[in-house]
């Protein structure tokens, strides 16, 4: 989310969490944004502030200043990055990119780290393409930590999230197959969606 005018668009569909990128590579970003902005969103909506690989300090500098809470970290940043930041009171979602079994191996150094992992496609771009990882790949997850399904989810996946009971589950994560431009959202879509979801 970007856009001030789309940022109300969406916040009216009441989703749990709304995220904003702070990434100067990503043409969502939206490091400009200001804190009377976040603010506006009304309560039950939560702003999630998203890196990739920004230092430590600059992070939390930018987390206070701006009001977040939860962090979504899409780079590098070790387990250990992530426990310093857990331990200046944020929440840490960390997203692992999933291309085979090894990425779930991966995780493990995590556990104890972080507040929930977000499961997304492996690509160079860090997020954002619009495709979707081998969800069989969730039957092997037995970690004891929450995660966000992310990667490429549009309109035609509605009946197999529906089938979906893993209990680590926590959320579905949705981006581009939902913008009319690069951090702009569609809210109709979005709108028709959240309702079959959660009208099923």
């Amino acid at each position: 989310m970007k856009d001030p005018r789309n940022i109300r668009d969406v916040a009216r569909l009441a989703p749990d969490y709304m995220g904003f990128i702070f990434f100067d590579r990503s043409p969502r970003c939206c490091m400009g944004i200001k804190r009377e902005i976040l603010a506006s969103i009304p309560e039950g909506t939560t702003p999630v502030m998203v890196t990739v690989n920004m230092p430590s300090d600059e992070t939390i500098e930018k987390t206070v200043s701006l009001g977040f809470s939860i962090l979504q970290l899409h780079g590098d940043e070790s387990p250990e990055e992530c426990r310093r930041l857990r331990e200046n009171g944020f929440k840490v979602w960390k997203a692992i990119p999933m291309a085979s079994a090894d990425s779930l191996k991966r995780m493990e150094t995590y556990v104890g780290c972080v507040d929930k992992f977000l499961l997304d496609t492996s690509s160079s771009s860090r997020g954002g393409t619009g495709k979707k990882f081998d969800w069989s790949l969730l039957d092997s997850y037995d970690f004891p930590v929450d995660f966000m399904l992310s990667g490429g989810i549009g309109e035609e996946d509605t009946e197999k999230i529906l089938s979906l009971r893993h209990p680590r589950l926590s959320g579905i994560d949705l981006n581009s197959r939902f913008e009319s431009a690069p951090g702009i959202k569609d809210a109709i879509r979005l709108s028709q969606f959240l309702s079959r979801i959660k009208n099923c």
